[in-house]
């Protein structure tokens, strides 16, 4: 019997879930020469999910990719360094004790999914139960050469992660030998044990396409959406109660309950104009040549998610961005709940202090708001 995932549920009795997007890469997501001290270190990235436990943070994750040298290149060498999410997330299973612990895996690129099963039941036992994987199929062209292989496209790298996901299920539930022989994927009397501690591990994906969708329906706990009218919070509440109300519909019609995630940059300071300042100011430091990077090779890809943000949104960097005092910000959150948002997952400029400053002045008035539970 499938015991109740309890990281899960730990998360799912708040009306908004909260994650930490760890900045395992160099530069996080902001392609700025501001003055910061957010680093892609593991040590700095285990401070910042000490701290989001300690604040009664649900999930931590960090995004995965694949990069030649310099990264997105500029003065800052945007994302040259970054840290594996998998491996750091075995990492972290020892230093935390409650946070469900999410690993961004490209399960496309050369990946057979008897190792994910396996490598995923281990770290689930190193967490106690708390690891969860972020289905990633890949769309930059760049990163598939990496590999050896041509660009997969679209909707068919969907149909790969659909056999994939069941082959794992199926060796992460059944007590017999697997032998398979589908469309993508064989494998011949395949097992894993020992078996993840609370049945199938969380998954989750992002996704804004019909195909990426579909998916998420069938298989996801968790699925990170983008806003579809940019960064900008007013514009995004306007479009996402529809976005929100499409996915969850999908999920029910095969008798499943999925919950929506977005990502905001927060940039929350004690007044308005201080946060504005703030956020003028990564604009104003801006590093054009990693920047246009960024942007030209996402616009490379196929994917459907992040099209509406402008050039300037991408470079303070985050999906939604939530500007202003500690009220604002939380009004803010307050209006995303309430346009079906059941979580956000947060980055920050400069993580640590942000982070303090955030559990210090912004969590409180979300519990008063109702939007975590005490």
């Amino acid at each position: 019997m499938q015991l109740p995932h309890r990281a899960l549920e730990r998360a799912l009795r708040h009306r908004m879930m909260l994650g930490l997007f760890l900045p395992l890469q160099q530069g996080a997501w902001s392609p700025s020469k501001a003055p910061r001290a957010t680093s892609w270190t593991f040590d700095y990235n285990a401070r910042c999910a000490a701290m989001a436990e300690e604040m009664g943070f649900d999930l931590v994750f960090g995004l995965a990719q694949w990069l030649g040298k310099g990264g997105y290149g500029g003065e800052i060498r945007f994302r040259e360094n970054e840290i594996d999410p998998l491996i750091t997330t075995a990492a972290l299973a020892p230093l935390t004790r409650r946070l469900l612990l999410l690993s961004t895996v490209h399960i496309l690129y050369g990946w057979h999914p008897l190792h994910l099963a396996k490598f995923g039941a281990c770290i689930d036992h190193i967490s106690g139960g708390r690891w969860g994987l972020n289905v990633v199929t890949g769309y930059k062209p760049s990163e598939y050469r990496m590999f050896g292989m041509e660009p997969i496209a679209h909707d068919l790298r969907y149909e790969m992660a659909a056999e994939f996901t069941a082959i794992m299920e199926r060796l992460w539930s059944e007590d017999e030998n697997l032998t398979f022989s589908g469309r993508f994927w064989k494998t011949e009397n395949a097992f894993v044990a020992p078996k993840p501690i609370y049945g199938r591990p969380v998954l989750v994906n992002a996704a804004s396409s019909g195909a990426g969708l579909e998916y998420a329906a069938r298989h996801s706990d968790l699925i990170f959406i983008t806003s579809p009218a940019g960064a900008d919070p007013a514009q995004a509440c306007e479009a996402l109660p529809g976005h929100n109300a499409r996915i969850k519909q999908m999920a029910r019609r095969y008798g499943r309950e999925v919950k929506t995630l977005i990502n905001p940059h927060v940039i929350c300071r004690e007044t308005e104009a201080e946060a504005r300042a703030a956020y003028r100011a990564i604009l104003e430091n801006e590093d054009p040549v990693a920047a246009d990077n960024f942007v030209r090779t996402f616009a490379a890809g196929d994917t459907s998610s992040w099209r509406g943000h402008s050039r300037s949104q991408w470079v303070v960097g985050g999906n939604v961005h939530l500007v202003g005092s500690p009220a604002q910000v939380v009004d803010w959150m307050e209006k995303l709940s309430r346009a079906g948002c059941d979580g956000i997952q947060v980055n920050f400029f400069d993580y640590l202090p942000d982070l303090e400053f955030f559990g210090r002045s912004v969590l409180p008035l979300m519990e008063q708001a109702g939007l975590r539970a005490d």
